[in-house]
């Protein structure tokens, strides 16, 4: 890095400017955040997309357009078992899925590409850190952004267990659109928009 004329980072400078401008002053290089890598001009194509070519026999986005708006979580990294009121899948585009008016929260493992995605969809987030960058992505998630809660409560020998009635309650509350908490989170379309701001 000594010998870098300037960095480049694909962040937001409006949703990370401590953390840029402090890089600024102790590299003393250039440093320029040119906003989210994200494939948006695509993402604009038709939603109604078939999935072949992905060893995927499931239509996900006509599940999707039959679900009603802002009412699905969309889960990655976890096992799930859904019966007749979810769907799982080996495969998808997940900033489309993300994008879908149907989705209204995301279970994320808050690796920084996830991190990106969720935010440019402009949806609260359960976080379920297991490692490394996850860990300050989880709290910038809920601690800043607040746009997010904490399933995983702990790490390693500190770590409480979360059973699976505490998950559905907190599911439950997390997707309710009309609660007080429901409604804080939603300002995640505030974090979309500076999102999509960059990237245009």
């Amino acid at each position: 890095m000594p010998n870098a004329q300037y960095l480049l980072f694909t962040s937001i400078y409006k949703l990370e400017s401590h953390i840029i401008d402090t890089l600024k002053s102790n590299l003393g290089i250039p440093i320029y955040s040119i906003g989210p890598t994200i494939h948006y001009y695509r993402l604009k194509e038709s939603f109604s997309v078939t999935t072949t070519g992905h060893n995927n026999d499931i239509n996900y986005v006509q599940w999707l357009d039959s679900q009603p708006k802002a009412l699905v979580l969309y889960m990655s990294q976890v096992k799930f078992l859904g019966g007749d009121k979810g769907l799982v899948v080996p495969w998808c585009d997940q900033l489309k899925v993300l994008c879908h008016s149907s989705v209204g929260g995301f279970w994320s493992h808050c690796g920084w590409n996830s991190t990106k995605d969720g935010v440019f969809a402009g949806l609260p987030f359960l976080t379920y850190l297991i490692f490394s960058d996850q860990i300050p992505n989880s709290k910038t998630i809920v601690e800043d952004w607040k746009i997010g809660w904490k399933v995983r409560r702990g790490m390693g020998a500190d770590e409480h267990l979360v059973t699976r009635e505490e998950i559905a309650k907190l599911i439950q509350r997390f997707m309710d659109l009309e609660s007080v908490e429901g409604k804080e989170m939603r300002r995640a379309k505030e974090l979309q928009q500076i999102c999509k701001n960059a990237t245009s």
